[in-house]
């Protein structure tokens, strides 16, 4: 198993670790700051460096149980002493596009009572679906100014592990289908925006929703019925 830094210190950018396997998908760290992509959330990418070597990260996953730093040129050995070091601007972008999408999910939800159905992000931009009826340009401008009223009151995210039946009796987190995490996963680590929302989450966010910035709808879509689509993007990405 991997100790995932990134799980309780999102702001950590760099680490040592040790290689432990190395396989045809990618190279395996003892402890890790980089995050493997899922949820809708893109996994890290960055640089390991050891002595007499360096190999640039193009992605990370996880598969077969397996957290796996995707190496895209020369890869250390198994047993080698590495420094792991995240491409932080990019996954600081991540942080506050995420932390923007668990914000909007709230407010349609608070003000429309519509659930989230999927979504998706990449540095900077992100699309949000929800159970909605109907959406018009109109209703994004609304959403888009209430979106950032609640970003600009600077709310404090918080990162918890609540025990696995605590979660399950919270309804705030039933709402977001925390029974649909598999049973093994226990404690349920949860994102909290103070006042605003609150979600089991595996994903990076930042401290304050203040450090997001300000936030664009840029489109709304129609993708059926009861399927509504809406696209974000940070102002300044």
């Amino acid at each position: 198993m991997t100790e995932e830094l990134f799980s309780v210190e999102a702001y950590a950018r760099t680490c040592e670790a040790t290689v432990t396997a190395v396989t045809d998908d990618g190279v395996v760290l003892d402890r890790t700051v980089f995050y493997a992509r899922s949820g809708g959330q893109p996994g890290d990418t960055g640089t390991l460096r050891w002595e007499g070597g360096e190999g640039r990260v193009a992605d990370t996953l996880k598969r077969g149980g397996m957290l796996l730093h995707v190496v895209a040129d020369r890869a250390p050995a198994a047993g080698t002493a590495v420094v792991a070091d995240i491409d932080w601007d990019r996954r600081h972008t991540l942080m506050r596009t995420h932390t923007a999408l668990h914000a909007l999910s709230a407010i349609v939800f608070r003000d429309y009572g519509a659930k989230v159905t999927g979504g998706n992000m990449e540095p900077g931009a992100a699309r949000m679906d929800f159970e909605l009826e109907s959406i018009t340009p109109e209703f994004g401008r609304e959403v888009e100014e209430k979106l950032n009223a609640e970003l600009s009151a600077d709310r404090p995210v918080k990162v918890t592990f609540l025990a696995r039946e605590v979660a399950l009796a919270d309804p705030d987190l039933i709402r977001t289908k925390v029974n649909l995490i598999p049973e093994a996963v226990d404690p349920i680590r949860v994102i909290e925006i103070e006042g605003l929302d609150k979600q089991a989450d595996g994903g990076t966010h930042v401290r304050s929703t203040g450090e997001v910035g300000a936030v664009r709808v840029a489109k709304t879509e129609n993708k059926g019925k009861a399927f509504k689509r809406m696209r974000i993007e940070l102002v300044d990405a």
